[in-house]
């Protein structure tokens, strides 16, 4: 797909959709073009059934996203009103993963700092390289962070690990990053981009509308009860039950063989 910046690339190969954050020379910190380019990407990538399931990654070997491009802040965040125009843009960006119904990945390497956490936190499945380092150094910089990025966070790694990442603005490693449960596996550093691929493949194998149907549910009850629509995942639920899928996995199964899911 064509788009307005080179700072971001998108990719698809074997029910895979790659999102490269493309700023090497700045540890991927991501600018306002690049906040931007996400929800396009992520239309594309929605838009397409050959593409089954999303990872982020960041190019090079030294980070993942090393926070936002804080030399555009001066020019993008330097009054209230650019600001709210800036976290509009950013936060478009985050809810266009947040609210994926395909599952997405980050493969993590190197810094994730600051905005690298906000997107990391924004994906389903976290794995990272063990020369991982994470930060949300938003106390050194005396930013304020929005409350949605914050209940994220604190839907992962509970409130007393949210309290410790923000008060003490300083870096966890993968151990740390483990234990909390910000991250959901770890593995050296070599070993990551053959591991996520391998780890993609197989989502990308499994039955479609099954795993929409189980994503709608997690994320539903994530909500305040109010605010749930349980009644959209009992229907996604049954149409998993109807669908040619179904069979499918029924009948390989009986074949002893591989199913071959269409989604559908």
């Amino acid at each position: 797909m064509q788009l307005e910046t080179t700072k971001m690339l998108a990719e698809k190969e074997g029910g895979i959709g790659w999102i490269t954050f493309n700023q090497p020379e700045k540890r991927n910190a991501v600018s306002v073009e690049m906040w931007a380019a996400i929800p396009a990407i992520m239309e594309d990538f929605l838009a397409d059934d050959t593409v089954r399931v999303i990872v982020l990654k960041g190019a090079g070997d030294k980070a993942f996203i090393a926070g936002a491009d804080i030399s555009e802040f001066g020019e993008k965040r330097n009054s209230p009103e650019a600001t709210k125009i800036y976290d509009s843009v950013s936060a478009k960006a985050h809810q266009a993963l947040v609210n994926s119904p395909k599952p997405v990945i980050a493969m993590i390497n190197g810094f994730c700092i600051g905005g690298g956490v906000a997107v990391a936190i924004s994906t389903d499945i976290r794995i990272a390289a063990d020369n991982t380092r994470f930060a949300v150094p938003a106390a050194r910089l005396g930013l304020g962070y929005g409350w949605p990025g914050i209940k994220r966070l604190m839907d992962l790694v509970g409130p007393a690990f949210a309290k410790e990442i923000f008060f003490t603005a300083r870096q966890f490693d993968h151990g740390e990053a483990l234990a909390m449960g910000l991250v959901n596996r770890v593995v050296p550093a070599a070993e990551l981009d053959a591991y996520v691929r391998d780890y993609a493949t197989k989502i990308a194998e499994n039955a479609p509308m099954t795993i929409r149907a189980a994503k709608m549910s997690i994320d539903e009850l994530l909500k305040d009860p109010d605010r749930r629509d349980l009644a959209a995942c009992e229907e996604a639920t049954t149409a998993c039950f109807a669908s040619a899928d179904y069979v499918e996995g029924r009948t390989a199964f009986m074949e002893k063989r591989k199913p071959a899911f269409q989604g559908r």
